[in-house]
């Protein structure tokens, strides 16, 4: 069995929410794996698995909207322990620890040290659909779409086989690529949808405008997660931090309105939820996830806060639910069994792709 460095991005919870269930997999297959993570990451995963603790960058937003500078200097205050972890990692996790393969997802630093020692390198994520993947994309887009390519490739710098988790499906720009359906919670697989009459709105935190809007829909019910409040305003009302508590109301909805991350859009696409993408201003990411939606007709793309918009999603929930019925709503056994033959007679396929790569 091979010995495995997993690289965690501690932004938000899908990375380390998808990590859990690929690290479980490869432990039940006698592999020894150390993760490295931080943040919400390494939050989520310490207690259950053998968790190196690093530095990591970060997004900050005000109002839905990226915030350049804002990110810019919290991140630029983060260098000085980020040089000290990476020292830490080289000595502790690779010299001492000597793995056989690094898996990242969209974690920098064990990427990078996978090429210093020379090790196979497999990224598993949805980020690397926008470097590999054919897909459409607006012309408004095509400036930040160039950038964040830039930013995919400095931060997971060639790797030897990319597993990409996708809910539209373009061409593979190489032969190393492979596309399966998004990676999902067993909480999510196992949980039977049902239609409550609520709406879940999942908002960063000073998105007032938004919630402004939702006032004028009276004959509605909206669960607001998100501000970390437990109260009511008449319609609205607000729930405090719970997973399960998420769940249970993201899987009894007729609707979801929220920002348009990977892993929420996906789990609620999962459900057969219809969705109202907020794509948080200046996130490439989340703007293309949204623009995706509204060409695969399972919701709609809000990119600015508009009464009648609102009022058009709600009306055309049942023909999105419709439409939700041709998703692709797959387990995780594809992506869990390429894995497994990368990974198989001490990493063999892995090297093999790796040495292609090499010469």
């Amino acid at each position: 069995m091979a010995k495995i460095v997993y690289g965690v991005s501690g932004e938000g919870s899908g990375h380390s929410s998808r990590a859990r269930e690929m690290i479980t997999h490869l432990e039940k297959l006698g592999h020894t794996i150390k993760v490295v993570s931080y943040d919400r990451g390494y939050r989520n995963l310490k207690d259950d698995f053998d968790v190196f603790e690093t530095e990591g960058l970060h997004i900050a937003s005000s109002n839905n909207r990226v915030s350049k500078v804002k990110t810019f200097t919290e991140n630029l205050q983060r260098l000085p322990r980020g040089q000290q972890k990476l020292q830490a990692l080289r000595k502790n996790i690779f010299k001492i620890f000597q793995p056989d393969c690094v898996l990242t997802d969209f974690e920098p630093m064990t990427a990078y040290l996978a090429h210093h020692y020379h090790l196979p390198l497999i990224s598993i994520d949805n980020q690397h659909r926008i470097r590999y993947m054919t897909y459409p994309c607006p012309t408004r887009l095509q400036k930040e779409r160039r950038m964040t390519v830039s930013i995919i490739r400095a931060m997971v710098p060639r790797p030897d086989v990319s597993l990409v988790t996708t809910f539209y499906y373009g061409e593979a720009k190489n032969d190393r690529t492979f596309f399966f359906p998004p990676i999902l919670r067993q909480s999510v697989l196992t949980h039977q949808p049902s239609d409550g009459g609520h709406v879940l709105v999942y908002l960063t935190s000073g998105f007032e405008s938004f919630l402004k809007s939702l006032k004028s829909f009276t004959r509605e019910r909206f669960m607001v997660y998100g501000y970390d409040r437990d109260e009511q305003d008449d319609h609205i009302i607000y729930r405090p931090f719970s997973k399960a508590g998420f769940l249970q109301d993201l899987a009894g909805c007729k609707a979801v309105m929220a920002t348009a991350g990977f892993t929420l859009m996906t789990e609620a696409f999962y459900l057969g939820k219809p969705y109202l993408a907020l794509p948080m201003r200046g996130q490439f990411e989340q703007e293309l996830n949204a623009y995706l939606l509204g060409r695969l007709k399972y919701g709609l793309n809000l990119r600015r806060v508009r009464t009648e918009a609102i009022g058009n999603f709600l009306y055309r929930v049942p023909d999105f639910k419709c439409n939700l019925n041709a998703y692709r709503a797959e387990g995780n056994s594809a992506i869990k069994a390429m894995l497994g033959e990368l990974l198989a007679d001490n990493c063999r396929q892995a090297r093999e792709f790796h040495e292609r790569r090499r010469h």
